[in-house]
């Protein structure tokens, strides 16, 4: 039997093959040695492909060590020409910036002076439309609450005609750390851009003080909503988990 074979070498678990054809289809088998040995001498063997009928044709390398490609015509007519390749590794999964870059995020515990200090009551609120709740503030005020942490979430059932300034100026007063749940019913709800940009800017020097999370939204919504929130440091719900969110909060809360 005639097939060609291709040495890819010592390979990475989960890099990627990508073999090209040109003319009928043809099986093709992605072997280790001993495989490969076993397929040459005729015997039972065991591999990852099969039958080709569309070019090119991608398959990951399933653990690492040294692999081989084999294309052959094994009952088919015809004939074939074949040549492989290593598709580059994509990059590293774009992270955005530490929660930690932004420190004026977390707020001392105590406020005031001499015997006027006030102790914040919660760790953490979370201002966002109510169609948001179930699938993004509950598990994340869970997750934050399984962090030790005392999050105020309930009393932001917010309508339209609520002042957003004042129920975030609120929140803020007595916890240490703000998120604001950005999405579509979010920015529908009818307040204005000046409301909240007024929040997001008033801290002196450039400092932020809310966390924007991006559910469901894309930059050019967000930049249309409201301009100074496009470049703060935030999460998006399509880049991290909520656990994944909670965590990070919980971390930077938990240095301070």
């Amino acid at each position: 039997m005639k097939f060609n074979q291709y040495d890819l070498g010592n390979r990475k678990k989960g890099e990627i093959v990508e073999v090209s054809l040109s003319g009928s289809a043809a099986n093709v088998r992605l072997m280790d040695s001993i495989n490969l040995r076993n397929y040459k001498n005729g015997k039972r063997h065991s591999y990852r492909g099969g039958l080709v009928k569309q070019s090119p044709f991608r398959i990951a390398i399933p653990s690492s060590g040294i692999w081989f490609v084999t294309v052959d015509l094994q009952g088919l007519r015809g004939s074939v020409k074949s040549s492989i390749r290593i598709l580059p590794n994509p990059l590293p999964v774009a992270r955005q910036p530490a929660l930690s870059t932004a420190p004026s995020l977390v707020r001392d515990k105590q406020v005031g002076f001499g015997n006027d200090m006030v102790i914040r009551e919660y760790d953490v609120f979370i201002s966002y439309a109510s169609e948001d709740k179930e699938e993004v503030v509950r598990p994340l005020a869970i997750a934050l609450r399984n962090s030790g942490l005392a999050v105020w979430f309930d009393e932001f059932e917010m309508k339209i005609g609520d002042s957003l300034r004042k129920k975030i100026d609120k929140g803020l007063a007595n916890s240490r750390f703000g998120v604001v749940v950005l999405s579509r019913d979010f920015i529908k709800k009818g307040w204005t851009n000046y409301e909240l940009d007024g929040i997001i800017t008033k801290a002196v020097s450039g400092e932020q003080i809310v966390l924007p999370i991006w559910h469901n939204i894309n930059k050019r919504e967000v930049l249309d909503f409201s301009p100074s929130l496009a470049d703060k440091v935030a999460r998006n719900t399509s880049a991290y988990t909520v656990e994944e969110i909670a965590k990070e909060i919980a971390e930077v809360i938990n240095e301070k």
